[in-house]
């Protein structure tokens, strides 16, 4: 059995600038030791603990799919000490993993049905790994429905992908940033609007990932259209700190985020006080 505790030494294959101020960077892992990639079995939704030896560890959503065999991908925000020591990695370092950990988006419910799935800005990363994994699975999914809000253009994430999934006809997706942007032929306003406009059929399941304050207000809006509270489905990742229910840090009520989340249902989170 593996120690939770201890890192999985992974390989630094590539890394890509998301944005153009280089705060926002992709970085895809390979797993040093055959046996540990064996080993290493998740569902999107779950997250890891990247960790530098010497410099700290913070917890990430893993950005990959369970289908992209051989690699684990994490899109990483440099905001602090831990995260500045990340972008100062080099292809062909080596750091550690800790996971997966955490429960995941409920995939068993999503099968036959239709799904919408609401994101913003860089916490786009673990709705890219349940996207990637629908799409590789496509035959056992209803209609998928995208909506994605950033600032502006150059915001968004994984744009390569994005503009694969645009020429698809087996996934819709709505692109829109927050303002008028020289260019931008595609929709402009705020995520919560965005969800109001666009004509979504409440019988489906939802996934909402994003900043606190967009997921504080596209909720209410979902309730609006219809949406049953336990068809829909967010993540409060970003309040972990150990990831396995020891330091205290993610504990809401009578929740720890780390090991009862970081997925819950509307249902569940109006149960728990102060969830975001």
């Amino acid at each position: 059995m593996s120690n939770t505790y201890i890192p999985i030494p992974m390989k630094l294959e590539r890394i890509i600038n998301e944005d153009p101020d280089r705060t926002l960077r992709t970085f895809d892992l390979s797993f040093v030791n055959k046996q540990d990639e064996e080993k290493f079995s998740y569902m999107p939704g779950q997250f890891c603990e990247f960790s530098i030896l010497g410099k700290g560890e913070s917890p990430f959503g893993i950005a990959s799919s369970p289908s992209e065999k051989g690699l684990l991908k994490f899109t990483v925000s440099r905001t602090g000490s831990v995260t500045q020591e990340i972008h100062y990695l080099q292809e062909g370092d080596i750091v550690g993993i800790r996971g997966p950990l955490g429960n995941w988006y409920p995939d068993e419910k999503l099968r036959g049905k239709d799904t919408v799935i609401i994101g913003g800005g860089f916490a786009f990363t673990t709705l890219r790994s349940m996207i990637v994994y629908m799409l590789d699975h496509r035959q056992e999914y209803g209609k998928i429905t995208v909506i994605y809000g950033a600032r502006s253009p150059e915001f968004f994430i994984f744009k390569d992908e994005l503009k694969e999934w645009e020429a698809r006809a087996d996934i819709t997706l709505h692109l829109t940033i927050d303002k008028p942007y020289p260019g931008w032929d595609k929709l402009i306003g705020f995520v919560p609007t965005v969800t109001k406009e666009v004509g979504l059929d409440p019988s489906a399941y939802v996934i909402v990932c994003g900043p606190p304050i967009m997921i504080k207000y596209t909720l209410p809006v979902l309730s609006e259209i219809g949406f049953e509270d336990s068809k829909i489905f967010t993540s409060l990742e970003r309040r972990m700190k150990c990831g396995i229910g020891k330091c205290g840090r993610c504990g809401i009520g009578s929740k720890y985020i780390c090991i009862d989340g970081p997925v819950f249902s509307l249902e569940e989170l109006k149960k728990i006080p102060e969830s975001f």
